[in-house]
């Protein structure tokens, strides 16, 4: 798939292509938290799209921008291995390696079949389909690992005001057709590609600032960032000084919030054995103040889950629904457990909760709860809105060290935010604590690696945004008029070519 003649004959045009296919995915990590410069991400998009229309290796080619972007952007990967899991570092670099090989599998599926099936007509229109069905894949195949979506990066950017309308895989399919456009418009002279990148960056200034409603009386919450170290948090010195720790931060705060907030499994033991803590905890506080906290469950068959509870009501909890493989429970157990000390992480053997339940009701407030990991599935966390006022992610991002991770994970629940026209609350055990407003501003944020508290003013929000209400509709909708007019030319061209090769024989 070249250009031209003359591409197809450049010395070295397949290794220019394999580089600029890795460029391309370091700047679409570029383009996320903490970098945030948006403007690369259609850049990378666009030198993705350039890379593949080069001669040969369209797989392979596809493959190196997976590896450019999983490389570049999941590196946090590797803290969790190595500083959390107990693994040495030469296994760690290999599960690393072994991990960002796999996740470059997915871009490496949809765009070779993009090269093989779509017709050089309209590639424009296809390739952006294409790449979004890659995401959209990806986010479900093997539980799915939606992080990293080019949508991302829209926080902050001119394309925020589609996030309530297109959701973050809506905001993917105008980065990567903006991409494709700016290659053909500065590498192929296509002028035409000016008005469709005029509508799609401007087009954005008529929607609505606001698409929900205020409601209700402000409710002051506190969320309480601990900053307790992992190592030692599962033993008998670590729930001790976890126990304190929460204590003296809500004794602080106590007389003046109307609800708060202690991170993912603040407390490390299981609900039933912190009840008399917990206990101790209610009967000090107001009766307007609601506490919820993040802890570890076990039912009458002994199993565990991942819990939110607000203490003053021993029926009501949410139960994380989607579990991180090798992080809450071990795919293929028998098999695998105990081979390497990452496979026996604390809470390594955990349940999933129910697809369907309610919101916690405290504080006058219907809160839709997502632990840690599950605020990056933007249905999920839609499924979640649908029945609630307020948004709350508890997460225990201890795991990401030093990296880039925990920016990342906080750009992604200012998605969230941004898609459901909903305040979220985000309580951690290190960082990055924050208030995050309807629009996916942060109005309150704690520094990372310090005890801190996080104080503001939130109201439940009524009504639902277009993305709350159509969910994936519209961009499946535009998918299908983005690709079906080059994949039908690219099957007609394959037949075609097929019919005449017995005549040229």
């Amino acid at each position: 798939m070249s250009d031209s003649p003359r591409a197809r004959s450049f010395p070295g045009a397949s290794l220019l292509a394999n580089v600029l296919a890795i460029i391309a995915g370091v700047l679409v990590t570029l383009s996320f938290a903490p970098f945030e410069q948006w403007w690369l991400g259609p850049i990378g998009a666009g030198l993705l799209y350039g890379a593949l229309r080069m001669e040969g290796g369209g797989f392979l080619r596809a493959w190196w921008f997976g590896v450019g972007l999983f490389g570049s952007g999941a590196s946090w990967v590797y803290v969790s291995i190595h500083d959390y899991g107990y693994t040495g570092m030469p296994l760690a670099v290999l599960l690393t390696m072994l991990f960002v090989a796999c996740m470059a599998l997915f871009p490496m599926l949809w765009m070779g079949l993009w090269q093989r099936l779509c017709s050089r007509k309209l590639d424009v229109l296809s390739f952006a389909a294409v790449f979004v069905l890659s995401e959209l894949f990806r986010t479900w195949a093997f539980t799915g690992f939606p992080w990293l979506l080019l949508g991302n990066s829209a926080v902050g950017s001119p394309l925020a005001s589609w996030v309530p309308v297109l959701g973050v895989y809506g905001i993917s399919l105008i980065i990567a057709l903006s991409g494709a456009l700016m290659w053909n418009l500065a590498l192929r002279r296509r002028w035409w590609a000016v008005a469709p990148l005029i509508v799609l960056w401007s087009a954005g200034l008529l929607l609505p600032t606001s698409w929900t409603q205020s409601g209700g009386q402000p409710a002051r919450v506190a969320l309480l960032q601990g900053n307790l170290p992992q190592l030692i948090k599962w033993s008998a010195e670590g729930q001790r000084r976890a126990a304190n720790t929460y204590a003296a931060m809500t004794r602080a705060v106590q007389d003046d919030a109307d609800l708060i907030v202690w991170p993912e499994t603040a407390l490390p033991m299981l609900r039933d054995q912190a009840e008399p803590f917990l206990e101790r905890i209610q009967a000090t506080l107001p009766p307007k103040t609601g506490l919820i906290t993040g802890i570890v469950e076990r039912d009458a068959d002994n199993r565990f889950y991942n819990s939110v509870i607000p203490i003053d009501d021993p029926s009501a909890q949410y139960r994380k629904e989607h579990l991180v493989p090798f992080g809450e429970y071990v795919p293929l157990e028998s098999w695998l457990r105990g081979i390497i000390g990452f496979l026996d992480l604390p809470m390594s053997s955990m349940q999933s909760g129910d697809s369907q339940q309610p919101p916690l009701m405290v504080s006058g407030l219907r809160i839709g709860v997502a632990i840690c990991y599950e605020i990056v599935y933007p249905e999920l966390v839609r499924q979640r809105a649908l029945s609630s006022t307020v948004l709350l992610t508890v997460s225990n991002d201890t795991w990401f060290g030093h990296s880039i991770g925990p920016l990342q994970h906080l750009q992604m629940a200012q998605l969230r935010a941004l898609e459901n026209g909903r305040y979220l609350l985000r309580a951690t055990s290190n960082g990055v604590t924050a208030i995050i407003s309807p629009q996916g501003e942060i109005i309150a944020q704690a520094p990372q690696f310090e005890e801190a508290t996080v104080t503001g003013d939130i109201r439940l929000q009524l009504g639902m945004t277009p993305w709350m209400h159509y969910g994936l509709l519209p961009v499946w909708i535009l998918i299908a008029l983005l690709l079906a007019p080059g994949l039908v030319l690219g099957i007609n061209e394959c037949l075609k070519a097929r019919r005449q090769r017995p005549q040229d024989a």
